[in-house]
């Protein structure tokens, strides 16, 4: 049993530990760990193994969509928390959570229409939310001036993000 041992990977990404399954809240665990030592790829193959649990499956897709986001896989991205959104157990705050990376990351790829539908969503839900406001005007203005480049923020993207997502994905 000891010979085992040398075969288990230490970032945990085998199958199974000790002959047992891995569940998928430990999958989900993993995937954190790995998310934050920024192992994406990794990280993205146990949140997609947590997934298939429905208590866990907004949060895998969400931190796999932020994985997909930080290896510049945006289309991969957008499908992932897409996902997220037709997760039936989510919460008014979980849907603006994820509208908002979403539209942030619809926004970066310069897709205005998609955009502004995202924003406009969180505005219905929640009126007041971060600075949504300000982009959808910012937004409105800009597609009506053809050409025109915006100044946003895209250096505070990723910080912004994270500061989204801590408190919802978080145990």
């Amino acid at each position: 049993m000891r010979e085992n041992q040398h075969d288990i990977e230490i970032d945990g990404i085998t199958p199974e530990v000790s002959g047992r399954a891995i569940d998928p809240a430990e999958r989900y665990e993993r995937g954190l760990a790995l998310k934050k030592a920024g192992l994406y790829k990794a990280a993205i193959e146990q949140f997609q193994a947590a997934a298939c649990d429905p208590a866990l499956a907004l949060k895998a897709h969400a931190n796999i969509g932020l994985c997909f986001k930080s290896v510049g896989r945006n289309d991969d991205a957008i499908a992932a928390f897409r996902q997220a959104l037709h997760c039936s157990a989510r919460s008014s705050r979980e849907t603006v959570q994820i509208l908002y990376v979403l539209g942030r990351t619809l926004e970066s790829l310069g897709r205005i229409a998609e955009t502004l539908e995202a924003y406009r969503w969180i505005r219905r839900e929640d009126p007041g939310y971060r600075d949504v406001a300000g982009r959808i005007e910012q937004l409105s203005s800009r597609r009506s001036v053809p050409g025109k480049k915006s100044a946003a923020g895209d250096s505070s993207w990723v910080g912004g993000m994270f500061k989204s997502w801590q408190d919802l994905l978080k145990h």
